[in-house]
C-alpha cells in the first residue's frame, strides 16, 4: 500500500520537477527499466509531455501505463489514465472502439474503485466513446455514470444529464430529453458554469425545434447566439447557426437557410481544427447537397472537394462518415453517376440505422429510392419508399400524440377551471336564492295558505325558467370555448406539427423524385385540411359564402362523395360567431355524410329570403330513424347540431327514412 503511495506522490510531483528534461530521456528509461516504480514514473512523464502534442506516443505510452498500473494493483491510476485516453482516441483519432476496449478492461477490476468521480467518470467516457458508435448504449452508460457518481461530483453529475440529454434528444425521445436539459441546466446554474450551463440552454432550444415551435427556438436561439459572442465562445456559434438554417429549412425558407449555412461555414473555417471536424464535415456537407438541390453544380463541386480533402481526418467516426456519404451520394446522383451515388447511399444508410438516426435514416431511404428509380430497379425503390413511410408514420403518429396529449391536457385543464368557477357561482346563487327564500318565508309566513301557493308556485317557475336559461347558456358557452380552443389547437397544430412535415417535404429535394414530393405535398395539405377543419379560418379570409363553398369543393375532391350545391350570397348577414356556426353546421352535416350515410351524391342549397335563410343538405344514402339516434347516449351529432342550431335561434327539421336518404333544412333569422 505505501509503495501505491508513492507512485501516486511522484508522478504528482516528478512530471513538474523535470519538466525541461527531454522527452525522449523519459522514453528511453521506460523502455529499458524493470523497475515497475521507476518505469510508472517514466511513462507519466512521458504522458505529461507529449499530452495533446503527439497524438502517437501519448497513446502508446497511455496503453502502457494503464497495463501497468493493473500489474501493480493500482486500478484507479488506470481509470485516470483511460479516462484521459478516451477523448484522445474518440475525438482526436476517431476511433471510439478502442476506447470502449480500454475502459472495458479497467472496469473490470471496477470493485477496487472506491472513488465515485473516478467510477462514474469511466462510465460518462465509455458514454462519450459510444455516442459515436450506438446511442442506446451511450443512454446506458451516463445513466451508470449518474448511478455511481456521488453529491461532490455535480459537476459531473450535470455532464451526465447534459451528454444524456442530447442522446434522447437524436433517438427522438423528447420529453426524457427535456427532463435532462432541465436538470443539467440547473446544476451548471448553481456551480456557475455559463459555459455548459449555454449548452444545456441549447438542448431546450433543439426540443422546441423538433416539436415545431420555429418562432420560440429562434427567439431562444437568438439569446444563445449573444451570450456565446458575450463570452467570447465564438467557436460554438456553428452549431446555433446550422440549427436555425434546418428550422428555416423545415419553414420552406431556402434564402434565410442558406443565410445561416454560410454563417456557420464562415465560423468553421475560422476554427478549423481536428477537434472540430464533425462540425466542419457536417456544415460544408450540407452546403454541398444545398447547392445541388438548387442545381448550382459548381458551388456543390467546391464543397465536395473541401470534404474530400478532410476525409482522411474523419475515418473512424461514423457520424462524420454519414455526413460525408450523405454529401457524397446526392452530388453523384445530381451528375447521373447512379452507380457511385447507390454505393455512398447504402454506406450511409448502413451508418445511420447502427446509430439509430431515424430522421437521417428516413433522408437516407429516401436518397436510395430515388436512386433506385434512375437505376430502374422500380422493386428496390418501392422498398425503400415503403420503409420511409414506416419510418414516417412512426415519427408523426409519436409527435401527434406528444402534441395531441400536451394540448389536451391543456384543454381539460382550463375546462375544469372553468366548471369549477361555474360550480362556484351557481352554489352562490343558489345560497342566495335560498336565503331570500327563507326571508320570504318569515314575510309571508303568516300570510294566507292561497297567497303562499301562489308564491311557491311563481318562485318554481322561475327557477324552472331560469335553470333553462342557465342550461342554454351553458351549452352556448360550452360551444364558443371549444370553438375558442379549436382556433388555438388548430393554430398550433398549423404552425406546429404542419411544419415538421415540411421537413420530410424539403428532404425530398435532396431526391428530385417528383412523384413522392406530390405525396408528400398532398400529406402536408392534409395536415393543412385538419387545422382548417379544427377551425375556419378561411372565414376571416373569404367570408361565410366563399368558405362553405370551399369546404364543399374540397370534400368533393378528396371523398368518393359526388356534392352538388346552389348557394347565394349570405356574407355580413350575421355576426363572426354566427358565421362560425352556421359554417360548422354545414361542415358537421357533410361530415356524418360521408362517415355513416353510406352515400353516393348529396346536394347541398342556400337561399336567402326577406328575414331569413334556408339550408338544405340531402343525400341519397341509407337513412336512419332520427328519434332512435337522437336519444342514443353515443350520438353526440344530431345533438350537437342542434345546439348550434339553438344558439343561432334557428330551426332544424330531419326528413329520413331507413333506405330512402335524408334530407336535413335549417332556417336562420337574420
Amino acid at each position: 500500500m505505501k509503495s501505491i503511495l508513492a507512485i501516486i506522490t511522484f508522478i504528482c510531483v516528478f512530471p513538474f520537477s523535470g519538466i525541461s528534461q527531454d522527452i525522449q530521456y523519459y522514453r528511453s528509461i521506460a523502455d529499458t527499466t524493470h523497475d515497475p516504480l521507476l518505469k510508472l514514473e517514466a511513462i507519466d512523464s512521458v504522458l505529461s509531455k507529449s499530452f495533446r502534442k503527439d497524438n502517437d506516443t501519448f497513446i502508446v505510452f497511455s496503453i502502457q501505463f494503464i497495463n501497468l498500473a493493473k500489474e501493480i494493483d493500482s486500478i484507479e491510476l488506470a481509470a485516470k489514465k483511460a479516462m484521459n485516453l478516451q477523448y484522445v482516441l474518440t475525438n482526436n483519432e476517431n476511433d471510439p472502439r478502442k476506447a470502449i476496449t480500454v475502459i472495458d478492461e479497467v472496469l473490470a477490476h471496477k470493485y477496487k474503485i472506491k472513488d465515485s468521480f473516478l467510477l462514474g467518470g469511466l462510465y460518462l467516457k465509455r458514454g462519450g466513446a459510444n455516442y459515436r458508435l450506438d446511442l442506446n448504449k451511450a443512454i446506458e452508460d451516463y445513466t451508470l455514470a449518474l448511478n455511481n457518481f456521488s453529491r461532490k461530483d455535480s459537476i459531473y453529475v450535470a455532464d451526465a444529464y447534459l451528454f444524456r440529454g442530447q442522446a434522447y434528444s437524436n433517438l427522438g425521445k423528447f420529453v426524457p430529453a427535456g427532463e435532462d436539459f432541465k436538470k443539467a441546466y440547473t446544476y451548471y446554474e448553481n456551480l456557475k458554469d455559463y459555459e455548459y450551463m449555454l449548452f444545456a440552454h441549447q438542448g431546450n432550444i433543439t426540443m422546441y425545434s423538433r416539436n415545431g415551435f420555429y418562432d420560440k427556438s429562434k427567439q431562444e436561439r437568438d439569446i444563445l447566439i449573444n451570450k456565446l459572442i458575450d463570452l467570447n465562445l465564438d467557436e460554438h456559434l456553428s452549431v446555433s447557426y446550422y440549427n436555425q438554417s434546418v428550422d428555416y429549412k423545415k419553414k420552406g425558407n431556402t434564402k434565410l437557410q442558406l443565410h445561416y449555412l454560410l454563417k456557420a461555414e464562415d465560423v468553421v473555417d475560422r476554427n478549423k481544427d481536428l477537434s472540430n471536424h464533425l462540425n466542419y464535415l457536417l456544415i460544408h456537407s450540407k452546403l454541398a447537397e444545398f447547392y445541388c438541390n438548387d442545381y448550382e453544380i459548381i458551388k456543390a463541386e467546391k464543397q465536395i472537394i473541401l470534404i474530400d480533402s478532410f476525409f482522411v481526418n474523419i475515418k473512424g467516426d461514423h457520424l462524420a462518415e454519414s455526413y460525408y456519404y450523405g454529401a457524397k451520394a446526392v452530388y453523384s446522383e445530381s451528375l447521373g453517376e447512379y452507380e457511385k451515388a447507390l454505393d455512398y447511399a447504402q454506406k450511409k444508410i448502413e451508418i445511420v440505422d447502427s446509430l439509430k438516426h431515424e430522421e437521417d435514416k428516413m433522408e437516407s431511404l429516401l436518397l436510395l429510392s430515388s436512386i433506385y428509380t434512375h437505376l430502374g430497379d422500380y422493386k428496390e425503390s418501392l422498398e425503400n419508399k415503403n420503409n420511409y413511410y414506416a419510418i414516417k408514420d412512426s415519427i408523426f403518429n409519436q409527435s401527434s400524440a406528444n402534441s395531441l396529449a400536451y394540448y389536451q391536457t391543456l384543454y381539460e385543464t382550463e375546462k375544469k377551471e372553468k366548471e369549477l368557477v361555474e360550480k362556484n357561482s351557481n352554489i352562490q346563487l343558489l345560497e342566495k336564492d335560498n336565503e331570500s327564500f327563507k326571508k320570504l318565508s318569515i314575510i309571508i309566513g303568516f300570510a294566507l295558505v292561497l297567497f303562499f301557493s301562489v308564491i311557491l308556485l311563481y318562485r318554481n317557475q322561475r327557477n324552472l325558467k331560469s335553470k333553462k336559461i342557465l342550461q342554454e347558456k351553458f351549452s352556448q358557452d360550452l360551444l364558443q370555448s371549444q370553438e375558442n380552443e379549436r382556433k388555438r389547437v388548430s393554430k398550433d397544430l398549423h404552425d406546429g406539427l404542419g411544419q415538421k412535415l415540411l421537413i420530410i417535404k424539403n428532404k425530398l429535394i435532396n431526391s428530385e423524385n417528383n412523384a413522392t414530393k406530390e405525396l408528400v405535398e398532398e400529406t402536408i395539405e392534409e395536415v393543412r385540411s385538419i387545422s382548417r377543419d379544427l377551425y375556419p379560418f378561411q372565414l376571416q379570409e373569404l367570408g361565410i359564402t366563399k368558405a362553405i363553398e370551399y369546404t364543399i369543393t374540397q370534400i368533393d375532391e378528396n371523398t368518393s362523395l359526388f356534392i352538388s350545391s346552389e348557394i347565394e350570397n349570405i356574407d355580413n348577414l350575421f355576426t363572426k360567431e354566427q358565421e362560425v356556426n352556421i359554417y360548422r353546421i354545414v361542415q358537421e352535416s357533410l361530415s356524418n355524410i360521408i362517415k355513416h350515410a353510406q352515400a353516393e351524391a348529396s346536394k347541398v342549397s342556400i337561399e336567402k329570403m326577406t328575414n331569413s335563410i334556408l339550408i338544405s343538405i340531402k343525400d341519397n344514402g341509407i337513412g336512419y330513424n332520427f328519434s332512435e339516434k337522437y336519444n342514443d347516449s353515443k350520438s353526440l351529432g344530431l345533438k350537437t347540431l342542434l345546439e348550434r342550431t339553438k344558439f343561432l335561434n334557428g330551426q332544424m327539421k330531419v326528413h329520413s327514412k331507413k333506405g330512402d336518404g335524408t334530407l336535413i333544412e335549417y332556417t336562420f333569422p337574420i
